[in-house]
């Protein structure tokens, strides 16, 4: 985004009258030469003019003048007032005032011999302003001080003459200052203004001293004793040490005096080594080194050198040193390279020590400054670096290890600034050590570059940092360096490419490597210029295209946006290669499913290439890509594909290039089949793209219309011409095909796709009527803008917003709304739909109105409203011809005041009834209309002020009353059932009321107990409660309505109330222009306290959210008034709540629910008022509070006890939420944290709850946001360095809580011992791992935590020793693998005993599973050779076999086994790999799995894991790797399993198939059946399908003979019982069709009978016998595509759909007979038309299915979208019918389709009373669920289609009886349908579109569908 520079502002001159008369005067007197007569002429018109502009003008003019006086002018009065003049207006005017800069200009070209007198009435100004100033004053002379300072040698002179003046005046300031700070508590504002303004006088007085360096040494030098000077110098650094001492101080103006400190010491003490020597001592906090100073600096540095100050104190000290000494060349002495050191070492130090995230910034910043000054003294001669600093700063030195220790922990760090700064450092770090170690420039041989490049590729990619630092090993030694270490590392960050996080910073990696690589690669071999280049394609080209053509859509999405421009730009002849490449690939060749395939990545690639301007736009169509090609991207499946394709027709290197009509051609070829999107994203792509190809007419238009009135060759002006005619045709195509497809029924995409590119039409080209070049208004016709207006009525908000905004643009005529009829009817709607009882008709009212306000005569049609409501109106009507303005204002008001009239006699129905009021006009909808009016007043410039502030205070009260009704419910115990357990009698009082009103509506009892409640005491109370529950009955459903309707009505209103004031006080000024209120002081003050009330006390959740964000807007406006009394409040009303909640008093009437109800957010709101940046008090002060009431303590163990620390979490967890706190609220977690763990140990439910909650919130707010489904991915995860530094205070904590519950989990004594925190340890530890790169003297290492994790695993708790074999994971380095196995197998028994602890074994397994599993996926290499893990899993081989009598560690030990044992390549070697699978082959033969034993059932618990681990073990050896294992004869194993009684066990054997015959699928095309497959085991199969019972095993056997019957004849046995085809047949179908209780198995029964199906009738096409079961088989797969099946059910018929599509729905036999063929394609379509995306892309497919000589030549193996592939699809029915010669029978067919299929009228009338009356009682029924189908589009597609199939019917007479018959019956049903719409539609009320919506759009599609089959009908007969 570009931002513009802000202008400086021009202003005048101002003066006091008196002195400006004075100056005048002084000008006007006689004497002096011509000259200087002219400059003082030119000055006093200057000073009498008010226009700041010609001003300017006159000093430069005066300015010339004094250029030109010659050095012979007298010593005259008139040239020293003109002097002083020029000066004293210098001195007056404001900061950034260009007029100052011109008057320095002029003064500072006045001639040599005049300079002197210029200084000295510049000085006598500036005296006179620091002589006496006040303190309103300071700023602006601060700022004049800087200004003589900045490029205006005068006013330099000027300073240093009057230098110890300033000096004082400046430590004036400043202590004045440092005074008011203290008195500014809670006023943020001011407080922010008053640290700008030390700011700005600390950086004057810094300026002040580093210009007058030598002037200051004079005058030090000059003088004798403790000198004024030295005073002043003295006060100044005391204000400067006050500053960096006092945390009340913001940041920046802290640093600033860190540096001023610095300076001025060496300004006092000049660049000797001293100077060094006192900084240090400063850094160290140390008397020592201070000696060398005068005394005066010694005793101010001593205030430094204090044992308790900030530690942010040495950190701007650094930044002092760094920033004020230099560094530049060779180093004055030994006491500089001290200080050198000691910075980096200071800064480290603090590294530990702070909190806050802006501090660490600093920190960043300041290593990476002191790593720059580092290089700079370097810069002088090798030989003349004293050897132990070259030492020091070189790599593998001491303080080079810590500081990548300080890199590894920030590189992560959530601040960009901060991870900049890391590797900015970094980068210095290799420059260091590149300038320290000259020699060895060859990173191969240089041991240290080569190791570090070696950790940093061996990191994972999902940490950020190493990708920037991997960057600068690139920049530094080139990429060649790292390709040759790791040569796939294009294809492994290409790979990451898919990822959103890591996208920027892999492509900017690979931008850096190609580059660098093409460099390397052409310096270095440029004699063999064709290799070089071949070879840089094959290393970053090849990879890129397999990656486009194969990966996801999705994962390709950022190759697009990041990396293919950056490769294009660095080598745009790569292109050639590109479309060569992909232009090989066959164009049909898509990749797996979900790919763009090679015509996406064509696409893909060009689409960049054009955007960059590689391809010239002339010879793209002919010359790169066949036209043809671009219209099937268009219309491709793939949403990417189709956005890259209309990207390569939209986007171009230049706006004003051409658009030809082959584009525009494309572009209506596009757009009708995609306005109907249902992806936001891909809507949002289109719309920008179509914005810039309209971007591109417009700015063509221009050019031609520009070269039309130059041009004078005839030919051209008419090509011209006809280019400006094609782009008016397109427009108005464009602007009438997106108007025409509003219509009533539209989808939501498709309106939100038209309206905002109708948007962009009236942005660009607007819709005018005259003689404009494109006049698109002519083509708006009045249906169409009556189309746009019934949008608003629309349920989506987007589309209300932009129908409203595109009405204001249409021609007025069009829209009609200034006709006086039209205007009452649309008022007239609005005000009906502000009462309505559905919340959005109310949104729509405020459309409606707002539209309405910029008619003129709206106050008329109000006043014939209120005439007809009989309501008391009065509005003020505008005078003729009123400016725009006054006409919005005075119908602004006039509405707000006829709502607030209906809503005053609203509010008193509703206190007296508020069930009539929630029934017949809730309170929400005017109050809501109300907010949405003023929200468009522009409240700067309004003129009826008395009317607005009588009427804010009319608003304000009518909130309060509305309030008051409604507040009973939502802030009762039970709002959700209205059910009163409140003892609050005020509360009941209401409650009663309102209950009793309800009451008369139900017939139940339910209310009169509920009323009763209040006379029971004690137990009995209770005992009411459960026994009177309501009947389910009619009369129960009565009251749920009742209840639902009074709650929304309440809820609704209260979040309105709090809308409309929060609108109130956040718009109206506090003070107007006339000294008039519109709102007081007090008003704002009672607003804020009913808020507090609200948020404090409602229980509901949607009434105290929403109050909050109308107190949001409030407590903002507090913060910025003007008013110190408004400004106290939020801090005032902050320490109140926290007191209140503090004491837990038992009359409080704090909202006691368990996430504490409002508190959090009344908490939140008052908090995030405070300025970002400013110190934070309020936040800090808060936090801790919180903290310690959040703390468990002794005394707190009972529930009223705990109420404050459940408070305190709930309020600590929203804090922790609440993104506005943002980095600020980081300090705090660790404590935040440990609340959290020591929470779980309390004894009350409610605490520990909170706890809960609070721990997950902060596990986020550290981890991040977790990013994908992984419970365990490694994306959220931190590095225990970077987590410790982060949170120091965590470390001792965690570990102390770790050695406490790791003491309780022994099991020895039987006994279960839970620690309460255990699992919230465990769950931290296991989201971090050891940093590669932390060094092994790390003090804040993870080795510590190791022993208490392996401890853990001995816990009685199963979960609990899961959890820490799970920690245990990342603790252990993957060098260290092997060895923590070994050690965790030594302590396991060698044999049975009788003290073995089955759970401490357990544990033990578990880790070495995990560490072993972790291993495998982390190393890709097998463990060390002798390493004696074999040995040792030998050694207690018994575990696993039956001397083991617990089944869940024998079911451990065999998953240990398996994981060395079933893999391809092994971790062990080949000898004790084969030693183990002997061992367990051994164990699995004698196990209860394969011996005959009796059933399972007696292993007890655990029994089922033991024999799913054998299992595991047996399908290794018989299915997935039978030739590792050297078995003869799989099959008997496989039997076993197959056969076994336990479910589990079978169900994981049909997968283990299941799973080998997908991988084998390809080759088995090729070899026939694999080996492992016998005859035994496909009996095994067929059998299981017929007689299994258990329905998620049936449906694995299902597929896997899926499988094997889709390439093989399946012989089917039942047992010795071989079955036939239709025996199979009839039993998959019975169970398809009484399975559609379980999802899989019904899809999977029915995908396998499809297979059998298709396989049969390719096998004999005529064949009678299967007839009966494929008409059941056809009405199956037509119940599977309705609407309501799950999404699972749809897409598999639609897979067997497309499937047999070439079969059985083309086939020219019709096998099926065309009612069920016909039947099938419907349901194909229903599938085409379905709401979900997954499904319409899988049916879609049918067109690659469909044989090639039924399709068109561009069509064939084209993937097509579902809109473009339904139209195809009717297209080729109808060429069909005619193939099988059913063209009369299909029309008829498709006229009953074009009909639909209701059935009955009177039961349709009935059906929709009954539905209207629901939906008066329902509020929150759904409509129809299909968002994305439109049924209007659909009739239209029929009719066409249905036009030409009629037209090849060429005898109409030639039908048969029965056709003549039904097309009569049809006729007659057609005609009455469209009566009785008609006339249904003609009872509806006026502008029905809105006030029943759903039923209007209903009707007019059935008149439609009705119509449109009777003129079909017609021209049949």
């Amino acid at each position: 985004m570009v931002v513009k520079k802000k202008t400086a502002k021009v202003e005048a001159v101002v003066l006091e009258e008196e002195k400006l008369n004075q100056l005048i005067a002084s000008l006007s007197v006689d004497g002096g030469d011509d000259g200087v007569r002219q400059v003082a002429c030119t000055l006093q018109s200057c000073l009498q003019l008010t226009e700041p502009v010609q001003q300017i003008q006159l000093v430069k003019k005066a300015g010339s003048q004094l250029e030109d006086l010659s050095g012979e002018e007298p010593e005259g009065g008139l040239l020293n007032a003109c002097l002083h003049t020029l000066a004293l207006v210098y001195t007056s005017l404001q900061s950034k005032n260009p007029l100052r800069r011109t008057i320095a200009s002029a003064l500072g070209s006045v001639p040599t011999w005049l300079q002197e007198r210029t200084v000295s009435c510049l000085s006598d100004c500036l005296s006179d302003c620091l002589s006496s100033p006040s303190s309103d004053q300071y700023p602006h002379i601060v700022d004049t001080i800087t200004a003589c300072l900045d490029g205006f040698p005068l006013g330099e002179r000027s300073i240093n003459k009057l230098l110890p003046e300033v000096l004082q005046f400046l430590q004036k300031v400043l202590r004045d200052y440092l005074h008011q700070n203290s008195g500014l508590a809670g006023r943020h504002i001011a407080q922010a203004q008053l640290m700008q303004s030390c700011l700005a006088a600390v950086k004057t007085s810094m300026l002040v001293v580093q210009r007058s360096q030598d002037a200051l040494s004079v005058a030090l030098q000059a003088q004798q004793g403790l000198s004024r000077l030295e005073k002043t110098l003295s006060s100044l650094l005391g204000c400067y040490v006050h500053i960096l001492t006092d945390e009340e101080f913001i940041q920046s103006v802290q640093s600033t005096a860190g540096m001023a400190v610095v300076l001025l010491i060496r300004s006092v003490m000049g660049s000797r080594d001293d100077v060094a020597s006192v900084v240090c001592s400063l850094l160290r906090g140390s008397v020592k080194g201070l000696h060398s100073a005068p005394r005066w600096l010694q005793q101010k540095c001593e205030g430094l050198c204090t044992s308790g100050r900030p530690p942010g104190v040495s950190l701007y000290l650094c930044h002092g040193a760094l920033a004020m000494l230099s560094w530049k060349g060779t180093l004055p002495g030994p006491h500089w390279e001290q200080l050198l050191l000691l910075v980096p070492n200071t800064l480290l130090d603090l590294d530990v020590s702070i909190k806050e995230s802006s501090t660490a910034m600093v920190v960043a910043r300041v290593l990476t400054l002191w790593s720059s000054a580092a290089l700079d003294s370097l810069q002088g001669e090798t030989q003349l670096y004293p050897s132990s600093l070259q030492r020091s700063l070189s790599g593998g030195s001491e303080l080079q290890r810590h500081l990548l220790e300080h890199i590894y922990s920030h590189w992560e760090h959530p601040l960009d600034g901060v991870r900049h700064q890391t590797r900015s450092l970094f980068r210095n770090l290799l420059l260091l050590h590149q300038h320290s170690n000259p020699s060895t420039s060859d990173p191969a041989k240089d041991s240290y570059i080569t190791d570090l490049t070696h950790n940093l590729l061996g990191l994972e990619w999902h940490m950020r940092g190493k990708y920037g630092s991997l960057g600068c090993l690139v920049e530094l030694y080139g990429a060649g360096h790292l390709l040759d270490i790791q040569p796939r590392l294009p294809s492994c960050l290409l790979g990451l490419m898919g990822d959103q996080t890591l996208a920027p910073y892999a492509s900017d990696l690979l931008e850096r490597l190609f580059v660098s690589h093409k460099a390397q690669l052409a310096a270095g071999v440029a004699e063999m210029m064709e290799d070089w280049i071949e070879r840089w394609h094959q290393t970053w080209v090849t990879p890129l295209l397999h990656v486009l053509c194969r990966a996801r859509l999705d994962q390709t999405t950022y190759i697009l946006d990041y990396f293919l421009p950056k490769l294009l730009r660095c080598s745009p002849s790569s292109l050639a290669h590109m479309v060569q490449a992909l232009q090989e690939t066959p164009p049909c060749s898509t990749g797996p499913s979900g790919s763009r395939g090679a015509l996406g990545a064509l696409m893909t690639c060009l689409r960049a290439a054009r955007a960059q301007g590689v391809v010239p736009s002339s010879g793209l169509w002919a010359g790169l890509v066949p036209l043809s090609l671009l219209q099937q991207a268009l219309l491709h499946k793939h949403d990417q594909v189709r956005m890259d394709a209309l990207g390569l027709v939209c986007e171009s290197h230049r706006s004003t290039e051409i658009l030809s009509s082959q584009e525009i051609d494309l572009i209506r070829h596009f757009l009708p089949p995609n306005l109907n999107s249902q992806s936001p994203g891909i809507r949002q792509q289109t719309v920008s793209l179509m914005k810039k190809l309209l971007c591109r007419v417009k700015d063509r238009t221009q050019l031609l219309q520009k070269k039309l009135t130059q041009e004078r060759d005839q030919d051209q002006r008419d090509r011209d011409q006809h280019t400006l005619q094609q782009y008016k045709e397109f427009l108005c195509w464009l602007c009438v095909r997106l108007l025409e497809v509003l219509l009533p029924g539209a989808s939501f995409s498709k309106c939100l796709m038209s309206l905002h590119l109708l948007g962009l039409l009236g942005q660009l080209f607007t819709f005018s009527t005259g003689p404009d070049v494109f006049a698109l208004g002519e083509v708006v016709t009045s249906a169409h803008a009556q189309n746009v207006l019934y949008c608003v009525a629309s349920n989506f908000l987007e589309v209300k917003q932009l129908a409203s905004a595109l009405l204001r643009q249409l021609p007025p005529s069009a829209v009609a709304l200034q006709v006086p009829e039209r205007m009452r009817c649309v008022l007239r709607a609005a005000l009906d739909l502000s009462t309505s009882t559905k919340p959005f008709d109310s949104v729509t009212a405020a459309h409606l109105l707002h539209l309405l306000l910029h008619q003129p005569d709206l106050i008329q049609a109000l006043l014939h409203c209120a005439h007809q409501q009989r309501l008391d109106f009065q509005p003020s009507s505008p005078p003729p011809q009123a400016a725009e303005t006054l006409i919005i204002e005075l119908n602004t008001l006039a509405v707000v005041q006829f709502l607030l009239r209906c809503l005053q006699s609203e509010v008193s129905k509703a206190e007296s009834s508020l069930l009539q009021a929630a029934a017949s006009c809730p309170l929400y909808g005017r109050a809501h209309c109300i907010t949405a009016v003023l929200q468009h007043l522009n409240t700067d410039s309004l003129s009826q002020t008395e009317q607005w502030r009588s009427l804010v205070s009319e608003l304000i009260a009518v909130c309060y009353r509305m309030s008051d009704v409604v507040s009973p419910v939502v802030q009762s115990s039970s709002p959700e059932g209205l059910i009163p357990m409140d003892t609050d009698s005020e509360t009941s009082a209401g409650l009663q009321r309102i209950l009793q009103e309800i009451q008369p509506r139900d017939t139940n009892d339910f209310f009169t107990s509920a009323r009763e409640l209040d006379t029971h005491q004690g137990d009995d109370r209770t005992q009411t409660q459960t026994t009177h529950t309501p009947s389910f009955d009619t009369g129960g459903e009565g009251y749920r309505v009742t209840a639902q309707m009074v709650l929304v009505c309440c809820w609704r209103s209260m979040k309105e109330v709090a809308m409309l004031l929060g609108q109130l006080c956040q718009t109206l000024p506090l003070h107007y222009t006339n000294d008039t209120v519109l709102i007081t002081e007090e008003q704002v003050e009672g607003v804020g306290l009913y808020f507090r009330q609200q948020l404090l006390q409602s229980r509901h959740r949607g009434a105290f959210e929403l109050a909050y964000v109308g107190f949001v807007r409030l407590t903002d406006m507090l913060c910025r008034s003007g008013s110190p009394d408004l400004q106290q409040l939020p801090a005032c009303w902050l320490s109140e709540v926290l007191e209140e909640v503090k004491s837990s008093d038992p009359s409080s009437k704090l909202c006691a629910t368990r996430r504490s109800a409002g508190i959090p957010f009344y908490i939140q709101a008052l908090l995030s008022s405070e300025p970002k940046s400013s110190s934070c008090s309020l936040l800090k002060m808060t936090m801790r509070e919180l903290i310690s009431l959040a703390m468990p303590s002794p005394d707190r163990t009972t529930d009223s006890s705990t109420v404050p620390q459940v408070h305190a979490l709930n309020i600590l967890r929203a804090l922790y939420r609440d993104t506005r706190l943002g980095e600020n609220i980081i300090p705090f977690v660790s404590d935040g944290m440990q609340a959290a763990v020591l929470g779980f140990t309390s004894p009350v439910w409610a605490v520990r709850n909170s706890s809960t909650l609070l721990f997950s919130t902060l596990i986020t707010r550290i981890f991040g946001v977790k990013k994908g489904k992984d419970e365990h991915s490694k994306k959220n995860r931190m590095t225990g360095r970077e987590f410790f530094t982060r949170f120091p205070a965590l470390y001792p904590f965690l570990l102390n809580q770790l050695e406490e519950a790791a003491a309780t989990v022994e099991s020895d004594s039987g006994q279960v011992k839970l620690h309460p925190s255990l699992f919230l340890l465990l769950l931290v530890l296991s989201r971090l791992y050891p940093s590669p790169m932390d060094g092994s003297s790390s003090p804040l290492g993870l080795a510590p935590f190791m022993p208490f994790i392996i401890r853990c695993g001995r816990s009685a708790v199963y979960r609990t020793r899961e959890m820490a074999a799970r920690a245990l994971v990342p603790f252990v380095l993957v060098t260290q693998v092997p060895s923590t196995v070994q050690s965790l197998l030594q302590e396991l028994p060698v044999e049975p005993g009788p003290k073995i602890q089955h759970n401490h074994i357990h544990g033990t397994l578990l880790q070495v599973l995990f560490l072993l599993r972790s291993y495998q996926t982390d190393s890709h290499r097998p463990l060390p050779a002798g390493s004696g893990i074999g040995e040792a899993l030998r050694r207690c081989m018994w575990l696993a076999s039956r001397q083991n009598s617990c089944v869940v560690t024998r079911g451990a030990f065999l998953d240990v086994l398996l994981s060395l044992c079933g893999l391809k390549i092994g971790l062990l070697e080949d000898s004790e790999v084969s030693a183990l699978r002997r061992n367990a082959l051994s164990i699995l033969m004698a196990s209860e799995l394969v011996a005959r034993d009796p059933p399972s059932a007696a292993l007890g618990p655990g029994g089922t894991r033991y024999l799913l681990s054998l299992a595991q073990v047996a399908l290794s050896t018989s299915v997935e790797l039978p030739e590792l294992w050297d078995r003869r004869q799989p099959s008997q194993l496989l039997e076993r399993l197959l056969r076994c009684s336990q479910y589990e066990v079978r169900e994981l054997a049909v997968e283990g198939v299941l799973r080998r015959l997908e991988e084998e699928e390809e080759e088995e095309k090729k070899r026939g059946r694999p080996q492992w497959l016998d005859e035994t085991t496909l009996s095994n199969l067929t059998s299981l399908a017929l007689h299994e019972t258990h329905p998620q095993c049936l449906a694995k056997v299902l597929q896997a003979l899926c499988v094997l019957s889709s390439n093989r004849e399946l012989l089917w046995r039942d047992g010795a019982k071989i079955l036939s085809q239709e025996e199979v047949l009839l039993n998959l179908l019975t169970l398809a069709q009484t399975s559609a209780h379980s999802v899989e198995l019904h899809c999977a029964a029915l995908t396998l009978v499809s297979h059998l199906v298709v396989r049969l009738m390719n096998s004999d096409p005529q064949g009678e016998s299967a007839v009966a079961c494929l008409t059941q088989w056809g009405a199956l797969v037509c119940s599977c595509c309705s609407d309501e099946q799950p999404e699972e059910v749809k897409l598999m018929a639609a897979k067997v759909l497309v499937n047999c599509t070439s079969t059985l729905l083309t086939s020219p036999h019709l096998p099926l007979g065309l009612s069920t063929t016909v039947s099938l394609w419907r349901s194909l379509f229903m599938l085409l038309q379905d709401e979900d995306q997954e499904v319409r892309d899988s049916a879609s497919d049918f067109i690659s299915n469909v044989p090639t000589h039924l399709l068109s030549a561009d069509m064939v193996g084209v993937s097509m979208c579902p809109p473009a592939a339904l139209d195809s699809g009717v297209e080729l029915l109808c060429r069909l019918f005619g193939l099988w010669g059913q063209v009369g029978a299909g029309g008829l067919a498709l006229i009953e389709w074009l009909l639909g299929d209701e059935e009955g009228n009177d039961d349709a009338v009935s059906e929709r009373k009954a539905s209207s009356l629901d939906e008066e009682d329902f509020l929150f029924e759904k409509g129809d669920l299909n968002l994305w189908a439109e049924p209007v589009q659909w009739v239209n597609l029929l009719h066409r289609h249905l036009g030409s199939l009629i037209e090849q019917t060429q005898d109409p007479g030639a039908a048969g009886p029965d056709q003549v018959d039904q097309v009569h019956q049809i006729h007659t049903r057609a005609r009455a349908k469209a009566l009785s719409s008609q006339q249904a539609l003609d009872s509806l009320p006026a502008l029905p579109q809105f006030s029943c919506t759903m039923e209007h759009a209903r009707l007019t599609l059935r008149l439609q569908r009705a119509t449109l089959a009777l003129e079909v009908l017609d021209r049949l007969r």
